[in-house]
């Protein structure tokens, strides 16, 4: 049996999910388990999952995934690069990973694995130091520095963000020296976050026919959209079988960020710049800190922080991690240079064949029950801990909000029958 590794969120688990599954599994040709790499409660984009990781694990097990391990809200919340190499250390770690199968635009591996051996080159590196003074975007930078190595044609690819992340992929394995193959999957249907039907041009929503002209794939932020403005009935089809009662019938509803907001502001308010200066990636040799200092102090809510930080060089999105990882309490201290242990949040019978094969040959701890988490270093003590802060501020924004300590609470989801897409 050959494992096949994946990394996502899940946000939530839909057709194109087990789309890319079938393919991996179909592409190896053999019974094949399959190990996913899931972001916790907290998402890349700086917001919080459309539901928790046991929710979306339990969703992810039904759509054909076997075991579900965490990848902890420090890599989760973080750029591509450094999302992929949290994610890739996981599955090296876990000793049993013979193949890592991504989603990307070009679908064609050979390329990508150029493109990732570009950017590791010392005449790619230099590039981008020269560049970077320039003033451009680090993704403008990246995508430049191949230009001038590799020609326009060739470094186009890099404006898609799957064939970014997937390239980010094949570094880290490259990095680590990982016997990991990686493989990819042609993306089909929606670009990511790619929003294509649900509002007419007045932004109402659409009603009878035009409701009805459902493309094959959507992407997981249609989805959301959907679920969060109450479009059930349109959202269903791109969920599991049973994915929508799960979600529906969650007694505490679907979370949102907003609901958080005031006490995203209050954090913001009290920030000095050396408490921004101490967050990862917080651009304080372009003197970023000094500026999110003063918008927080004026600000009246998050939109216009935004606005009073936001220059040419600092991207939307790299504001928005940094705004989170202020509001979540995470420093660059406080980031292992590498995962600690492999978090267990739930698998099927096959997934936990998989676990006695990982208990042979994983290179970390593996916990599938937090008590197990006392046992650990200390250094993955304080990781686990951070974890646990992370999902009490998570449980901030449902309408109804949970008692805190649930990371502490709660064990793997085990789901012993493979379903829809296994």
């Amino acid at each position: 049996m050959q494992v096949i590794g994946i990394v996502a969120e899940y946000n939530p688990f839909h057709t194109g999910h087990a789309y890319q599954i079938k393919a991996a599994r179909s592409a190896l040709k053999d019974e094949s388990a399959v190990v996913a790499v899931m972001s916790g409660n907290w998402v890349q984009q700086a917001d919080c999952a459309i539901g928790d990781k046991w929710m979306r694990t339990r969703l992810a097990l039904m759509g054909g995934a076997d075991l579900v391990l965490e990848l902890p809200t420090v890599w989760a919340t973080a750029s591509a690069e450094g999302f992929a190499r949290g994610a890739v250390r996981l599955l090296d770690g876990s000793g049993v990973v013979d193949v890592l199968s991504f989603g990307s635009e070009l679908g064609d591996v050979k390329a990508l694995e150029d493109l990732a051996l570009c950017l590791d080159s010392p005449a790619s590196q230099d590039e981008m130091v020269r560049l970077a003074g320039q003033g451009l975007p680090f993704a403008r930078c990246r995508q430049k520095a191949v230009e001038a190595i590799l020609g326009e044609r060739a470094a186009s690819p890099l404006s898609r963000p799957n064939n970014n992340l997937g390239v980010e992929y094949i570094r880290a394995l490259h990095a680590l020296g990982s016997s990991i193959r990686p493989m990819t999957v042609l993306r089909r249907g929606s670009i990511h976050n790619g929003v294509v039907f649900g509002r007419d041009e007045t932004g109402a929503p659409l009603s009878g026919p035009a409701a009805m002209a459902m493309p094959q794939f959507v992407s997981a932020t249609q989805i959301r959209l959907d679920l969060l403005e109450g479009r059930w009935d349109q959202a269903e089809p791109y969920l599991v079988p049973g994915g929508r009662d799960l979600l529906e019938g969650s007694t505490v509803g679907l979370p949102g960020l907003q609901r958080a907001e005031r006490a995203i502001l209050a954090k913001l308010r009290t920030m000095t710049a050396g408490d921004w200066a101490a967050l990862p990636d917080s651009g304080a040799a372009e003197g970023l800190p000094q500026r999110l200092e003063r918008a927080g102090r004026q600000c009246v809510d998050l939109q216009e922080f935004f606005d009073l930080v936001k220059v040419k060089r600092f991207t939307y999105a790299r504001l928005s991690r940094l705004v989170l990882r202020a509001y979540l309490g995470i420093t660059a201290r406080e980031i292992p240079d590498a995962p600690p242990y492999l978090r267990v949040l739930g698998f099927n019978g096959r997934g936990r064949e998989v676990l006695r094969m990982m208990k042979e040959r994983a290179a970390l701890p593996i916990l599938t029950k937090p008590a197990h988490a006392r046992q650990l270093s200390q250094e993955g003590q304080r990781l686990f801990a951070l974890e646990s802060r992370c999902t009490d501020l998570y449980d901030l924004c449902f309408a109804q909000v949970p008692p805190p300590g649930r990371e502490w609470r709660t064990g793997p989801v085990v789901l012993e029958e493979v379903r829809y897409g296994g």
